[in-house]
């Protein structure tokens, strides 16, 4: 069998640092493994749509963003096929097909379902489009025959639900879709990088992102006043990493040789831990190290991303071939399940 690869992001902004530690890192190692037959990474902006139908424009805008923000940090569409959702018309019969299968109590059941609705308050006034988005994420995964999706914790019902619903096919019409497994990020980082002001996790709503396109001084802003620890009031004093933003950060980001370069009384991170715990290492010197780290992380990102800004039909150019591609293969799977469900009556009545 062959080991395919989807996965994708919602065009509803540019990327954050979050979402390279979370997924784009993963992806580039992926793409360039050899381990798989292809990578699908899906602009979901039909989702995107389920919440914002009423600012299309945001949707549409955030397509280039995020494309530009593919290419600038290393996705390479020769070894993967990045492609918009909505130019893969073909997912939206498998959708409705897959929607026979289940039932309005199961969708409601699922957890993620659960907390995204509650998350946008939309307690009984559920878009239908909303709530039936586990089917559309499972059309998504059958479509191009998916056998590994990486996903974070909070998504695994997502999965579990797209599982269920291949094995009710399979069932009940013949074998058609492979049942994936998901991957599931083995850091806390890589799941769930808290946002700057350390509520939550980062999210481009709650506006406590640190953007992969962001410039040297915003970056250097957003950093200097990131969460800490509120009783580290003097550099003596004994400072609490739990909860410390700047530590998670320096967590996800910084390696042996950042020390070496901007930080060499320390040998590691844990020596900085160890320090900090004790007292007499102030916030300010921890901030300036993080800023070194994540200003030499970002600086080519963004610097190859002016140079794709300056050439977005190229840009295009490659989306719109790479969805041609994705369209073509959903398609021959819709073809298989028309033909397991017996609809496929061209074909049928040609043999009459």
């Amino acid at each position: 069998m062959k080991k395919i690869i989807l996965t994708g992001d919602r065009p509803t902004g540019k990327l954050h640092i979050g979402h390279f530690i979370g997924s784009i890192s993963s992806r580039i190692a992926l793409q360039n493994s050899g381990d798989y037959d292809k990578l699908f990474i899906m602009i979901a902006d039909a989702q995107a749509l389920t919440d914002n139908y009423g600012n299309v424009q945001k949707v549409r805008d955030n397509i280039l963003n995020v494309a530009l923000d593919y290419l600038a940090c290393g996705l390479d569409p020769n070894k993967c096929c990045f492609f918009i959702q909505s130019m893969v018309p073909a997912l939206t019969e498998i959708t409705f097909y897959f929607s026979n299968l289940v039932t309005l109590a199961r969708l409601k059941r699922n957890p993620t379902v659960k907390e995204e609705i509650k998350l946008r308050g939309f307690e009984e006034s559920i878009p239908v489009g909303f709530l039936t988005y586990p089917i559309s994420q499972a059309a998504d995964i059958g479509a191009f025959g998916t056998t590994i999706v990486p996903v974070g914790e909070d998504q695994r019902p997502m999965i579990e639900q797209a599982r269920e619903i291949f094995r009710s096919f399979n069932s009940t019409y013949g074998e058609v879709f492979a049942i994936p497994e998901a991957i599931i990020p083995k850091t806390k980082s890589q799941a769930r990088l808290v946002g700057t002001d350390g509520k939550g996790k980062m999210s481009k709503s709650l506006g406590n992102c640190i953007y992969l396109s962001d410039e040297p001084e915003v970056i250097k802003q957003k950093i200097m006043s990131i969460y800490t620890d509120p009783n580290h009031i003097k550099v003596s004093d004994p400072g609490k990493i739990e909860g410390n933003v700047a530590f998670e950060y320096l967590e996800a980001f910084a390696t042996d040789e950042s020390f070496k370069k901007y930080l060499p009384e320390y040998k590691n991170l844990d020596e900085l831990k160890a320090h900090y715990r004790k007292g007499g290492l102030g916030d300010v010197k921890v901030k300036l190290f993080l800023n070194n780290v994540l200003q030499e992380l970002l600086q080519p990102i963004r610097e190859k991303r002016k140079i794709l800004e300056k050439n977005p039909e190229k840009v295009y150019e490659i989306l719109f071939k790479c969805s041609k591609e994705a369209n073509l293969i959903a398609e021959e799977t819709l073809r298989k399940m028309k033909q397991a469900m017996g609809i496929n009556y061209q074909d049928y009545f040609a043999k009459k």
